[in-house]
């Protein structure tokens, strides 16, 4: 399959998945790498807001800006849009297996998949937690980043 546009997606969309996307923009630029990137979350908590701001700030940190994305809820039209839709944990992958239909489903996969090594079967929420859990998102999003782009230069 050749992927020109990745969906991430995880619960609200404030944490986990928007660092996923802007993670993998600066990724995809830096390899020059022409694909389209966006995330999602499975419930609409925060439509319309920002990344929370320990996001941001984190992710600014390591040179990844946050500021401009948006949270939106993933739609059954994703599962046709999108050349892969990755979920940040087994949970929300359950409930997009609800949504997506069966013809599609090949293109949902968790995003940890592509960083074996890391540790980790899952990206961790750490919207509860302190500074450390958004350390560990990035580090592990950073990651499966590298790993899903060396796998597009392999297909």
């Amino acid at each position: 399959m050749s992927v020109h546009r990745i969906l991430f997606f995880c619960m609200g969309n404030i944490c986990r998945s928007p660092t996923a996307e802007g993670v993998m923009r600066a990724k995809l630029a830096a390899a020059s790498l022409d694909i389209e990137v966006d995330s999602a979350g499975t419930h609409g908590y925060h439509i319309g807001a920002p990344p929370d701001p320990r996001s941001q700030q984190h992710a600014a940190r390591r040179g990844y800006e946050l500021g401009a994305l948006r949270a939106r809820q993933l739609v059954a039209a994703d599962f046709e849009h999108f050349d892969l839709v990755l979920a940040m944990d087994g949970d929300n992958l359950a409930l997009a297996e609800r949504l997506c239909p069966p013809a599609q489903r090949h293109r949902l996969k968790l995003l940890m998949d592509y960083a074996p090594l890391a540790g980790s079967p899952h990206v961790p929420d750490p919207y509860y937690g302190g500074d450390t859990g958004f350390e560990e998102v990035l580090d592990l999003v950073e990651a499966a980043c590298d790993g899903l782009i060396a796998a597009l230069r392999h297909r």
